[in-house]
């Protein structure tokens, strides 16, 4: 196909991917419901607003429930909801998420909290006869994966992960017009990447926490630290206790957006290296810079992120490049570009915002206009896998084998070795140090749900 054909063909695409979505909103609120679905959402932060108020766009939904443990930040969002919602009303709040899922009234809790709170309330969410979007990587362990797998599997519940680069437009365009096609022929490497400087380099002493925070209940599981002030809102990242770094954070997605496009599933065998190797001033304990090779056998996929100096390609600073014997895709969530090996067009694709369907966004405070089409997406599947009862696009299965092989990663940096994962005992193939580490300890009085 020429360039043009290709740009006309993806344009269609992408509208009648809109139309989908449209039509699954009408076909989920006639399944049987005959009125809004009931939302919940734990986690009122940023993301937590961002991925809510994109449901509300799509959706036929009624916001009922909000629960987060800083209270300045819970009424803010609940003023919002009640701006933004058709019913107008203003939700329930609570600070404790087992008060709100008491109620066993909801039919979809969304939970955005730090990585450390996402397994818990998760299964709670699905023990209380709710389906799920949780925001990914799936835990902070890999044992809280597969609790979470376990859990939804048991009580029949549709669980959506965060990945949302499997609902952008423009990625969906990519792999199927030019993956699929055969256009990159043979693809046996992949390197992915994040060269942001996202990571902190603040240096702020601990103090008290503020009035508005229950620290004791936003540390939950974690290991309780001095309250400093990185930390919230937005900065808990910085710290290993929270999470799982930049690769917890930004390789998770770029690894799923190459598994999903490739129909990859668990990796041989995992090998990372790095560390803080230049801002070693910071309070943040994550690495600077860190390698990670996950392999597929006749396929690598390499991760590497440097939160300092330049990206190689200034135009995909957080990306995917699968090099194929015909061709190379370069990916982002701001478009794609198609070089092809000898003859052929190329091909470019720019992000689609979507802002004159949905000016509202135009406003939204710290909404990534470009990755709200991939958020309606991804909400939009949600509610068709619940109609259809069927798995989404994102499930949990698939959020919790891209979640463990970033966790592994920064497992094999630890241990100082390649680490080989058997997904069907859970556990580090001859290596029970490794094993011991697939399961954090919990702090009192939480207990971990793998046991």
């Amino acid at each position: 196909m020429r360039r043009r054909d290709v740009l006309i063909a993806g344009a269609a695409g992408v509208a009648l991917s809109v139309l989908g979505r449209y039509a699954a909103a009408a076909e989920a609120d006639a399944a049987g419901h005959g009125k809004p679905l009931r939302v919940a959402l734990i986690g009122c932060g940023w993301y937590g607003k961002c991925d809510l108020f994109r449901l509300i766009q799509v959706a036929p939904v009624e916001v009922v429930s909000l629960c987060d443990v800083d209270s300045k930040m819970l009424a803010e969002c609940a003023e919002l909801v009640s701006q933004r919602q058709a019913s107008k009303k203003t939700p329930r709040t609570y600070k404790d998420y087992r008060a709100l899922l008491k109620e066993k009234d909801l039919d979809i809790v969304l939970i955005d909290t730090p990585d450390h709170w996402h397994a818990l309330p998760m299964i709670a969410a699905v023990e209380a006869g709710a389906h799920v979007y949780v925001q990914k990587p799936t835990g902070v362990d890999v044992m809280e994966g597969v609790a979470m797998v376990a859990a939804a599997r048991k009580h029949d519940r549709v669980v959506q992960v965060g990945t949302q680069r499997r609902s952008t437009p423009h990625l969906i365009e990519a792999r199927d017009q030019i993956i699929k096609s055969g256009k990159l022929g043979n693809v046996a490497y992949v390197e992915i990447c994040c060269y942001y400087h996202m990571r902190s380099r603040k240096q702020d002493a601990d103090i008290l926490p503020p009035e508005n925070l229950d620290w004791e209940m936003w540390t939950g599981p974690a290991p309780l630290r001095p309250y400093n002030p990185i930390v919230h809102p937005r900065g808990w990242r910085a710290f290993m206790e929270y999470g799982n770094g930049i690769v917890g954070d930004m390789c998770v997605h770029m690894l799923d957006m190459v598994r999903w496009m490739l129909d990859l599933g668990w990796p041989l065998s995992v090998s990372s290296v790095g560390g803080i190797l230049v801002d070693k001033a910071s309070r943040a304990n994550i690495t600077d810079t860190q390698s990670a090779t996950f392999d597929f056998g006749n396929l690598k996929v390499v991760w590497t992120h440097r939160a300092w100096g330049t990206a190689p390609d200034p135009k995909y600073p957080w990306a995917a490049f699968l090099y194929g014997d015909k061709g190379t895709l370069k990916a982002s969530v701001n478009g794609y570009d198609f070089i092809p090996q000898g003859k052929g067009d190329a091909v470019h694709k720019d992000v689609v915002m979507e802002l004159d369907q949905y000016p509202i966004d135009k406003d939204e405070k710290d909404l990534e206009k470009h990755v709200a089409p991939a958020i309606r997406g991804h909400m939009q599947d949600l509610i068709k896998a619940i109609a259809e009862k069927k798995r989404p696009v994102a499930d949990i299965e698939q959020g919790h084998i891209s979640s463990a092989s970033c966790i592994l990663a920064n497992l094999a940096l630890q241990a100082g070795r390649t680490l080989r994962f058997d997904p069907a005992k859970n556990e580090v193939t001859g290596d029970v140090e490794a094993t011991k580490l697939l399961k954090r300890p919990y702090r009192a009085p939480w207990q971990h749900p793998a046991g």
